[in-house]
C-alpha cells in the first residue's frame, strides 16, 4: 500500500469506491500529493476557534435545557403542589417532556433553514429562542402566586426550548465537520456531544453548590431559579461567539461520500439516504435512553435510594466529566483506526457490565458505588459518540446535511428523550424495583449495537486507504 504523499506533484483525482455500493467518491489532491482536505496551518487555526465558537454555544443551549432535569423535584414542588410526591414529580417530568414534542418540528424548520441559508444564522435563530425561553422559565411565579397559569406558562416556555433544541443540533453538528480538515472530522465532531456533557457537568456542579450551600426550603422556593439565570446571563456571550463565526454552507469540500448530482431534490437524496437515516434512528434512540436514564440518576439517587442531594448532584458531575472525555477520546481514536470499531467495542463492554453496575448501586446505596458505577457508565457509554456523529453526518449529502441529521436527532430524542424518565419513573413505581431503569436500558442498548454494527464504514483514514491501495 502506497502513501498518499509519495504521490507525484500534480492534481490529482483519487476514487474511493463505498463498501455499500452506492456510489464513487472523489477526493482532490493538492500539489505534492496533500489531500484537499487538509488545510493550512493557518486554516486549521481558523478551523479550531470555529469548532471553539460552535461548542461553546451549543454548550449553552444545552445547559438551559438540562438543568430542567437537576431540579425536576424542586420545579415539581414550584409548580405542580401536590399531597403526593410521585404525583408532583410526575407532573415535573412530564413538563420536562413537553419540550420534546416540538424537537422534530424545530428541527425540520430550523435544519431545512440551515440547508437553504447557512449554518450560521439558523445557529444564531436556535440560541436567541433558547435564551428567550430560559428567562421566562426563571422568572414564571410558583402555582402559589398566580395558580394554574404558572404551569401553562412552564410548558409554554419548555416547548420553546424544545424547538430551539430541536434546530441546534443540526446545523451545529454540520458545522463542526465542514470546519474541520477532512482526517480530523472524527475529533472535531466528537465536541457534539462534548459540549452536551460539559453542560450537564456545569449544571449537576451549580445543583451540586445550590443544595451544599442551601436549605431544602430556600432551593425549593429560589434556589433552582438561580440556576436558570446564571444560564441566562451566558447568552451575550454566546451571541457574540456566533455571529463571529466563519459560513460554512457555501464552501466546496473534499468529501468522501458520493457527490450529490446537481439535478437531484432534497427528497430523492433522502430517499437515497435511507439506510444511513434508519440506522441513525435506532443508534440515537439507544443513546438517548441512555442519556437521559443517567441524568435522572439525580432524581433517582433522591427519591428512589433516598440520597442526600449533595451526594447525588456529585455523582452526576463526575460521571459527565468522564462522558466529556470518553466523546473526545472516541472521537480522536476514529480518525485513526476508523468509526465502527469506536461505535462497537465501547457499547459491547457497556452493555455487558450495565446490570452488575445497576445491582451494585441499588443494592449498597452508597456514595462510592453511584459515583464509580455512573462514571464508568458514562465513560464507556460516550466513546462511540464521537465517532458515531462523524459517521452519519460525513455519510449524508451536504445539500441535505443539517436537515436530515437535524430532523432524525430531533425525532428520536421527541419519542424517547420525553418519555424515558416518565417511563422508567413509572416501571420503578409500578415494579417497586429500583433496577427497572437498567433493564429498560439494557434493551435499548442492544438495539442499538446491532444497528451500529450495520453501519458503513466512512472514516477518510479508511476509505482513502483503501483508494490509494
Amino acid at each position: 500500500m502506497r502513501a498518499i504523499a509519495a504521490r507525484p506533484p500534480i492534481c490529482l483525482t483519487v476514487a474511493a469506491r463505498r463498501r455499500q455500493g452506492t456510489g464513487v467518491a472523489e477526493q482532490s489532491l493538492a500539489p505534492g500529493g496533500v489531500l484537499a482536505g487538509e488545510a493550512a496551518p493557518e486554516q486549521v487555526s481558523l478551523a479550531r476557534r470555529s469548532v471553539a465558537a460552535a461548542t461553546i454555544g451549543n454548550a449553552l443551549e444545552f445547559y438551559d435545557f438540562i438543568t430542567y432535569a437537576f431540579f425536576a423535584i424542586q420545579i415539581g414542588h414550584a409548580f405542580f403542589p401536590s399531597k403526593s410526591a410521585y404525583a408532583s414529580l410526575m407532573l415535573s417530568l412530564a413538563t420536562f417532556g413537553a419540550g420534546f414534542v416540538t424537537r422534530p418540528i424545530g428541527g425540520i424548520i430550523i435544519g431545512a433553514y440551515a440547508d437553504r441559508v447557512g449554518r450560521r444564522p439558523a445557529m444564531m435563530l436556535s440560541f436567541t429562542l433558547m435564551g428567550a425561553a430560559i428567562v421566562a422559565l426563571a422568572l414564571i411565579p410558583s402555582y402559589a402566586t398566580i395558580g394554574v397559569a404558572a404551569p401553562i406558562l412552564a410548558i409554554v416556555a419548555r416547548m420553546v426550548q424544545g424547538f430551539s433544541l430541536g434546530g441546534e443540533v443540526g446545523p451545529t453538528t454540520a458545522y463542526l465537520l465542514e470546519a474541520a480538515p477532512l482526517r480530523r472530522r472524527g475529533f472535531a465532531v466528537s465536541w457534539q456531544g462534548a459540549s452536551q456533557g460539559i453542560a450537564a457537568t456545569v449544571a449537576g456542579l451549580v445543583g451540586f453548590a445550590l443544595s451544599s450551600l442551601m436549605a431544602p426550603a430556600a432551593l425549593d422556593s429560589y434556589g433552582w431559579r438561580i440556576a436558570f439565570l446564571l444560564g441566562a446571563a451566558t447568552l451575550p456571550f454566546g451571541l457574540l461567539l456566533r455571529r463571529t463565526l466563519p459560513e460554512t454552507l457555501h464552501l466546496s469540500e473534499a468529501t468522501t461520500t458520493p457527490a450529490a448530482a446537481p439535478e437531484r431534490t432534497g427528497l430523492e437524496l433522502v430517499r437515497g439516504s435511507g439506510r444511513v437515516i434508519v440506522l441513525a434512528l435506532l443508534v440515537l434512540a439507544a443513546g438517548t435512553i441512555g442519556t437521559y436514564v443517567f441524568n435522572y440518576m439525580t432524581t433517582f439517587a433522591q427519591h428512589t435510594l433516598h440520597m442526600q442531594p449533595a451526594v447525588a448532584f456529585a455523582a452526576g458531575a463526575l460521571g459527565n466529566l468522564a462522558g466529556v472525555a470518553g466523546s473526545l477520546f472516541g472521537g480522536w481514536l476514529s480518525d485513526r483506526i476508523g468509526r465502527r470499531p469506536v461505535m462497537i467495542v465501547p457499547a459491547v463492554a457497556n452493555l455487558v457490565l450495565l446490570i452488575p453496575i445497576f445491582l451494585w448501586i441499588t443494592e449498597s446505596r452508597t456514595a462510592l458505588a453511584l459515583t464509580v458505577g455512573t462514571t464508568a457508565s458514562a465513560l464507556l457509554g460516550t466513546i462511540g459518540g464521537g465517532a458515531f456523529y462523524a459517521a452519519i453526518t460525513e455519510s449524508l449529502p451536504k445539500r441535505i446535511r443539517g436537515g436530515a441529521f437535524a430532523t432524525v436527532y430531533a425525532v428520536s430524542i421527541a419519542i424517547f428523550g420525553g418519555t424515558t424518565q416518565l417511563v422508567i419513573t413509572w416501571l420503578i413505581h409500578a415494579t417497586g424495583s429500583a433496577m427497572a431503569p437498567a433493564w429498560y436500558l439494557f434493551a435499548a442498548s442492544a438495539v442499538g449495537l446491532i444497528a451500529r454494527w450495520l453501519i458503513v464504514e466512512s472514516a477518510p483514514a479508511k476509505t482513502l486507504a483503501l483508494a490509494s491501495a
